[in-house]
């Protein structure tokens, strides 16, 4: 008969080197690229040195680059918008860093504060904008990296049911 008391483990349990992944040296899942975002959000020395704010245009700067990807940093000085546009064939994480960003869609407003972030596909159209009265720091993470931000002029499309 059989119990509990019957099961015996050989070695280590804990050992087991071969279910486990090495850790990658770059991200490859969207699940990483948050991760990626999230771990430079958490380390303000990274980052908070470099931050500059220009009153006339969005200040950015490329933080950096990885194989397939590419992070940068935006200021957002009250006022100052993105303006409607998406990111071409790039899937993105944005993550505001400091003060709260709005982001408007076809689907309606969002108020972003510090923490938030937000994971789009391809061809996701959006806007940001610091609606707010403080100036506002955010993390792009783009995948893969940015080569094209085509702008849209006319109004969101809202879905309609159709009716007979």
């Amino acid at each position: 008969m059989n119990s509990d008391n019957d099961l015996q483990i050989a070695g280590d349990i804990l050992e087991v080197p071969h279910l486990l992944q090495p850790p990658r040296e770059h991200p490859a899942t969207v699940a990483e690229f948050v991760g990626l975002a999230r771990s430079i959000a958490a380390d303000r020395a990274q980052w908070a040195h470099l931050v500059r704010y220009d009153a006339t245009t969005r200040w950015y700067h490329r933080l950096r680059t990885g194989p397939g990807y590419e992070v940068w940093l935006l200021s957002w000085v009250p006022g100052q918008s993105s303006g409607r546009h998406d990111h071409g064939r790039s899937s993105g994480v944005l993550t505001v860093l400091e003060g709260t960003l709005t982001e408007r869609t076809g689907r309606g407003t969002r108020a972003l504060a510090a923490g938030a972030q937000r994971v789009f596909a391809p061809g996701y159209v959006h806007e940001v904008v610091n609606d707010a009265l403080e100036p506002a720091v955010s993390l792009h993470v783009y995948h893969p990296g940015l080569s094209e931000m085509p702008m849209h002029t006319s109004p969101y499309c809202e879905a309609r049911p159709v009716t007979a």
